[in-house]
Parts: C-alpha cells; sequence; structure tokens
C-alpha cells in the first residue's frame, strides 16, 4: 500500500488522481489531500478517501469547513505545504495549477519525497532552486503530463548519449487552421472547448494559443537536460502519439495512448512498475490516420517565444510564464482578445529586468515584476481602446 497526498485535489489533475487511486483501492490509500476554495467538492473527497489531513489554502474556506466538518485534521494558509513533509507520505501528486505550485513541490523535495508533478509552471519559473532541492535531499521527480511522461518513457529505451533529439507532439487545439482575422474573434467560450482532452480553463486555453506547449519545451529541456536546439514540436491532433524521442542511429521512440491524463498520472504513482488501467489500450485500427505538420508560428507566436525565453534564461521564463497567466485570466474575463494574449507576454518579455533567478526572493521578485508588466498592458489597451 502506497501512501499518497493530493494536491490540488480538485482541480482536472487532483480529480483524476484520485480516479486512479479509486481504481486501485488496494493499492494506494489517500492520506491528504489539499485545496483551495472548492468546499463542496472537498467534502465528497473526504466522504469517499477519509484522509488523515484536509488542506485548504483559503482561511476563509477552511473556517467554513471546520464548521461543517469537526471531526477532520484540517490545516490552512501557508501551513497547507508542510503536509507534503509528513512522514507517513510516500508520494506527493502536484496539480496545483500556476506559479503556486512551486511551494509544495520544494517542501515535498526537501522531505525527501517522490513528487508526480503536473506543475510545469515550478520547473519553468525555478529550475535552479529545484535542481538544488533534489541534489541536497534526495528526492525525486516524476512527470504526470502526458508529454513529459511520455518522454520519461521514451528515454528509457536508450542511453542520454544516444539520443539526438526530444519531440513534443501538440494538438493544436481548435484554432489552428484559423486565419489572422478568425483568431482575433476567438471568445473564451471557443477557447474553452478543447478537441480531444478535457482540463482546467487555465491549461485549456493555453493549448489553443500554444503557450502550454511552450512552457512543455522548456519543462522538457530543464526534467532531461535537454538545449532548445534539441527540441522539436509538431502538430498531432489526434493526440494519440505523446511524444517521441529520436536517437543517432535514426530510430523513433513513440509512446502511445488515448488521450487521457489517467494513464501518465498513474504511470508516476505505480512507477517502475505498471498496473491495469481504465482505460484499455490504442487499437492498430486508431493509427492509420495519424498526422503531424510542423507548427504555424505566425499565427501562433508562443512557440517562438518560447524558445526565446530559454535560450536566454534567468527572467525571461519568468516573464513568459507569468505575464500569460494574467493574460489568461483576463482573456477569460473578456478584457481582451485571444491575439492579445501573446502581445502581453511580449511587453512583459521584452521589459523584465536581466537578472538570474537564484533564489526564492529572486523568483518571487521576478513573479511580481512579470505580473506588473502584464497589468500595464492591460491598462495601456483599455486606454487605446477609450479614446
Amino acid at each position: 500500500m502506497k501512501n499518497i497526498a493530493v494536491f490540488g485535489s480538485t482541480g482536472s489533475i487532483g480529480t483524476q488522481a484520485l480516479s486512479v487511486a479509486a481504481f486501485h483501492k488496494d493499492e494506494f490509500s489517500v492520506k491528504v489531500i489539499a485545496a483551495n476554495k472548492n468546499i463542496e467538492l472537498v467534502e465528497k473527497q473526504i466522504e469517499e478517501f477519509s484522509p488523515e489531513y484536509v488542506g485548504i489554502y483559503d482561511e476563509m474556506t477552511a473556517v467554513e469547513l471546520k464548521k461543517r466538518r469537526p471531526d477532520c485534521e484540517i490545516v490552512s494558509g501557508d501551513e497547507v505545504n508542510e503536509l507534503c513533509a509528513l512522514p507517513e507520505i510516500d508520494t506527493v501528486v502536484n496539480g496545483v495549477s500556476g506559479f503556486a505550485g512551486l511551494f509544495p513541490l520544494l517542501s515535498s523535495l526537501k522531505a525527501g519525497k517522490t513528487v508526480a508533478l503536473a506543475n510545469k509552471e515550478s520547473i519553468v519559473c525555478a529550475h535552479k532552486i529545484v535542481n538544488a532541492a533534489l541534489e541536497s535531499c534526495g528526492g525525486r521527480i516524476l512527470p504526470v503530463d502526458s508529454e513529459q511522461s511520455a518522454l520519461f518513457q521514451c528515454l528509457a529505451a536508450g542511453r542520454r548519449e544516444d539520443v539526438k533529439s526530444l519531440i513534443l507532439t501538440a494538438s493544436g487545439g481548435m484554432f489552428r487552421d484559423f486565419t489572422a482575422e478568425q483568431l482575433a474573434h476567438v471568445t473564451p467560450e471557443m477557447a474553452l472547448h478543447h478537441p480531444t482532452w478535457s482540463m482546467g480553463k487555465k491549461i485549456t486555453v493555453d493549448s489553443s494559443s500554444l503557450f502550454n506547449k511552450g512552457l512543455e519545451l522548456m519543462e522538457a529541456g530543464w526534467l532531461f537536460d535537454f538545449s532548445p536546439d534539441e527540441i522539436k514540436i509538431f502538430i498531432h491532433p489526434q493526440s494519440i502519439v505523446h511524444s517521441m524521442v529520436e536517437y543517432k542511429d535514426g530510430s523513433v521512440i513513440a509512446q502511445l495512448a488515448k488521450p487521457d491524463m489517467r494513464l501518465a498520472i498513474q504511470y508516476a504513482l505505480t512507477y517502475p512498475s505498471r498496473l491495469p488501467s481504465q482505460l484499455g489500450g490504442v487499437s492498430p485500427a486508431l493509427l492509420s490516420g495519424l498526422t503531424f505538420e510542423e507548427p504555424d508560428t505566425v499565427h501562433f507566436p508562443a512557440i517562438g517565444l518560447a524558445y526565446e525565453a530559454f535560450r536566454e534564461g534567468n527572467s525571461l521564463p519568468i516573464a513568459y510564464n507569468s505575464a500569460n497567466e494574467i493574460a489568461v485570466e483576463r482573456f477569460i474575463k473578456g478584457e481582451f482578445g485571444f491575439t492579445e494574449i501573446a502581445e502581453c507576454v511580449m511587453y512583459a518579455m521584452e521589459r523584465i529586468e536581466r537578472i538570474e533567478a537564484a533564489s526564492v526572493e529572486d523568483v518571487l521578485y521576478l513573479d511580481g515584476e512579470a505580473r506588473r508588466l502584464a497589468r500595464e498592458f492591460v491598462r495601456s489597451l483599455k486606454i487605446k481602446f477609450s479614446r
């Protein structure tokens, strides 16, 4: 029996991780769940899994939950991240969305835990700090994103020195064939309906804009120690091939599966073993229609911006991530257009200070600066359109 903690338990990754745990009740015991504000879903998860501890980041929600569930051990605020370090926990699933996922990751690694990581932003913004924690404390990261999990599995087929390139695949979202004029009229309602994946709002918009693939580009480079020139991106609308590794002898190893995050989550939880899953396999009959094409970096500048941020490093990856978080939030609220997400990120990347992100304090400072610049861009648009 493996004891797990699920952070971001009410989000897309968290609920799917709990689905895997429920399917394998003899393999996993859910000791901790941690969420932000979704009190109704948290209560349902308490009923189903009977965790020993419940972490609630939002203080007001924690107060309300304590009234409703006086029998539960509830931890709130910044102390929630300390639950990662409980001695009985074997694996922490980090499904916390956005930059906030850095803090449970660091808490887990400093306690020497294995982390099933779905939070790419923490690697993009703070890879130096994460690497230092890995080296000094003996923790381990197992990727949960389907693309990174695929690379992890394909890299097991050979030696690192024999790898020529990593190949990330992207569905391209539902707007991959749109013209510039059509993209200018994309609404939040349109962007939140992904053709193949079921995900949270932020990542669904990022998938359609290709910012998600830009973040994955940098994450793959730093997780597996590859340079920008050693990583390629291809649009693969069917989302059956999750990623590939090209070896120097000409062999290409690919990982194929149904487009469902539960398989990658389960592999991270059971590694190095494999167990039967809820999903079933991929029939060879489905493979005849698979297509691959290079991304349109003119209409979708997120990829080019990601390569730029990856190559320069330091503050640019943080600007890329954090400005995008603000931009997507404002787009979902209907405050500006789909194409202005990339313009907002460009604005922040051009103006942010070029300094090394060597400490948590540095990362927090640069994150704040990137968000300030993104909000400055939003204000400039409002002034422009009010004239």
